[in-house]
């Protein structure tokens, strides 16, 4: 399958949240060959359908090892957390320690439409929270403190591949009692 270029930040679909699939057919398995091949040519630790500009909640991921996909991915975290260095293929170059869920069980579908559940700690539970939040419009700066994340908004800045214009910044309508500001 064709490697697809990976949308970088400031595109507007990274900040979009993506549609349920309702369809398993051979353009979705297509879909999820695409994002596998351009994830491990990248290389990356997984990779989600918006960052090659597809508004479908698919995401692919490539963690000791091991390969996957999971469509429609709803998640129980555990309540253990860990923090450490995380990136992003959307934003080359950048890493900040991020604290995650130590644990997660992801249900969703196979590209058959199979239901299936994954269970993951460490890297894999990291990398499917991380894919997760991608077809929330999330990125993983979005979670840093306010000082980490004006230095990653500073090197993201400074970075070769970052252009004009200027992406906006969303601020949520809700209440955040001091967290992510």
């Amino acid at each position: 399958m064709p490697v697809q270029p990976i949308r970088l930040f400031g595109d507007p679909v990274l900040r979009t949240r993506a549609d349920e699939v309702t369809v398993f057919d051979k353009e979705l398995r297509t879909l999820v060959a695409d994002l596998t091949d351009t994830m491990l040519e990248a290389p990356g630790a997984g990779l989600a359908a918006p960052q090659i500009g597809v508004g479908l909640r698919v995401f692919t991921w490539y963690v000791d090892g091991k390969l996957g996909h999971l469509i429609n991915p709803v998640l129980d975290l555990s309540e253990e957390e860990q923090e450490g260095p995380e990136g992003c293929l959307s934003l080359p170059g950048i890493t900040a320690d991020t604290k995650r869920a130590f644990g997660v069980v992801a249900k969703g579908f196979t590209m058959h439409g199979e239901p299936v559940a994954i269970e993951g700690t460490e890297l894999l539970a990291r990398a499917i929270q991380h894919e997760t939040d991608h077809l929330d419009g999330v990125l993983f700066i979005d979670r840093l403190d306010r000082e980490a994340r004006r230095e990653a908004m500073r090197m993201i800045r400074a970075a070769e591949w970052f252009g004009e214009p200027t992406p906006a910044v969303r601020i949520s309508p809700h209440a955040t009692r001091g967290l992510g500001l």
